[in-house]
């Protein structure tokens, strides 16, 4: 049975608008989640959801108002710092200093969290995140994509068991991305147990085993991500046909048939309601050469849009 890394119950935080305290904001309504040891765990939600919220909590800048968390067998409440020595944060926000080198940054790092000299690990840091041979230059030398992989390099040095990131590919072109998310399934499969932040819902169906999504505050839907998936019960089917033909012969109950160009038909229906043979074979009944076809079941933005109406 995994450990549980993450236990959440009750999370409440109520926002005072005004001095006496009168006008409220309940930005994290009862949030119950738990983070299972060793995997990777989607955080999703529109903007002003509660996502940062919750994780400033759990990085010990924001209080909660009421609720129990307890990060790897240690309370928030009796053993913060034990809890703060138990994650590590990526931010989103590049905030390193300019004139450090990625290992002079790492020791100090470390120095700031208590690490003995002798247990610090700091070059194998700095290969763990390929950045070995930039280890003595200047941070304001490092690409961007250097620079985020020294962020999640600093949040390691502890050795937390746990490592949260907080958008992490947030304006990021596609090959650092890539790099970035190679380095993170490293990590994971060293048995780091990843929490994950993005607004790019393709990463977290791609990355995630289970999926909170939180909206207003409220927790809307924790699950696989596949039984997230199966939410969605649309499909899509394209047809490449060799012309144009008139769509309004292709009848059969429940189906939506459209004409997408003049050599491409769509057609959308539930799931369960027909086989493919049945969509194709209307088409055939109706003289429609078929050259190509393209199906689409519905991705992580649809259940996304469905739960928060975004």
């Amino acid at each position: 049975m995994n450990k549980i890394a993450l236990s959440v119950e009750n999370l409440t935080k109520i926002y005072s608008k005004n001095k006496k305290g009168t006008i409220s904001n309940k930005a994290l309504n009862k949030i119950n989640i738990e983070v299972k040891q060793g995997e990777v765990f989607g955080l999703l939600g529109p903007n002003g959801a509660g996502k940062t919220t919750f994780l400033s909590i759990l990085a010990g800048t924001v209080t909660k108002t009421e609720g129990n968390i307890n990060v790897w067998g240690f309370d928030l409440d009796q053993n913060p710092r034990q809890v703060r020595a138990s994650i590590g944060i990526v931010p989103q926000e590049v905030n390193l200093d300019a004139f450090f080198s990625p290992r002079k940054l790492l020791e100090l790092q470390a120095g700031l969290y208590g690490v003995p000299q002798k247990d610090r690990i700091t070059d194998t840091i700095l290969k763990m995140v390929s950045l070995e041979k930039q280890a003595d230059s200047y941070a304001r030398s490092l690409s961007g994509g250097m620079k985020r992989r020294l962020l999640i390099a600093k949040a390691m040095v502890h050795q937390p068991p746990i490592l949260v990131l907080d958008e992490p590919t947030a304006g990021v072109d596609v090959e650092l991305r890539k790099n970035l998310w190679e380095n993170v399934k490293a990590l994971n499969k060293e048995g780091v147990t990843i929490i994950l932040t993005t607004h790019y819902l393709f990463e977290a169906q791609e990355m995630c085993d289970r999926i909170a999504i939180i909206d207003k505050g409220n927790l809307v839907a924790l699950d696989t991500t596949q039984k997230l998936l199966d939410r969605i019960q649309t499909k899509k089917i394209t047809f490449k046909v060799l012309k144009s033909y008139n769509i309004k012969n292709l009848i059969l109950p429940g189906v939506l048939f459209k004409s997408v160009s003049n050599n491409s038909i769509s057609a959308i229906y539930e799931k369960n309601s027909y086989k493919f043979d049945d969509i194709a074979n209307i088409l055939k009944k109706n003289d429609i050469t078929i050259l190509d076809i393209a199906t689409e079941d519905g991705d992580l933005e649809d259940v996304f849009v469905q739960l928060t109406n975004h």
